[in-house]
């Protein structure tokens, strides 16, 4: 382990990295604020931020309102341009982030892998963003980011007048992590379910109570 590294609580090698959460969703098919949505009596936004503290200390919350944050302590980073949607609040995190790789995830993620996020950071050396492909496409927010490259070619896409999350990546090095590397580190599939409705949130609700029941069981 690297002079620059420590060992999270659990047990991962934690190299300099800051974690950027997207709260700033209008959460318009919810019809409420999803992030303090509970999955097992846990609000979403607090699985989150359980997922990541034992690779960071640097954790940014990109949001417009931060009221509804302040009980967790936390920076609240809002978009320098509001209305342009989730790549300007990666531009606005990028610019706040402490440290060089930048892991993003969006609040409403309540299985994230702490494994499956310490590995796109370990890979991140050789290239400019890490990011899972599945047969639903990529997940950029769910990906780590360098932020001396892509925070250029981020604000060279916002002035062009993307929104696409993915509009600058031709401008950068790209390392996508397919279904098979996933698997090894997140066999059940679920480090990158998100939850957008109330179904998803009963769905989410009821994988939760199935993990639960069968580690009781083993």
């Amino acid at each position: 382990m690297s002079a620059q590294e420590s060992e999270g609580p659990a047990g991962i090698p934690a190299p300099d990295v800051s974690a950027l959460v997207l709260v700033g969703g209008s959460s318009s098919r919810m019809g409420r604020n999803k992030a303090l949505l509970p999955v097992g009596g846990v609000p979403l936004i607090e699985r989150v931020l359980a997922a990541l503290r034992p690779l960071t200390t640097d954790i940014l919350l990109i949001t417009n309102d931060s009221a509804p944050y302040v009980h967790l302590g936390l920076p609240c980073i809002p978009d320098e341009r509001p209305g342009y949607g989730p790549l300007m609040g990666l531009y606005s995190g990028l610019k706040a982030a402490r440290h060089e790789a930048v892991l993003l995830v969006a609040c409403d993620m309540p299985f994230l892998n702490t494994a499956l996020l310490a590995r796109l950071v370990e890979l991140l050396p050789g290239y400019d963003l890490v990011i899972p492909r599945t047969e639903e496409g990529l997940h950029p927010l769910h990906a780590c980011y360098r932020r001396s490259t892509c925070l250029p070619a981020v604000a060279a896409a916002i002035a062009a007048g993307e929104r696409r999350m993915i509009a600058f990546h031709r401008q950068v090095r790209v390392r996508e992590v397919g279904e098979t590397e996933l698997a090894a580190l997140d066999p059940a599939g679920l480090a990158l379910l998100n939850v957008n409705t109330p179904a998803d949130l009963a769905a989410a609700e009821h994988i939760w109570r199935r993990l639960v029941y069968d580690e009781e069981e083993g």
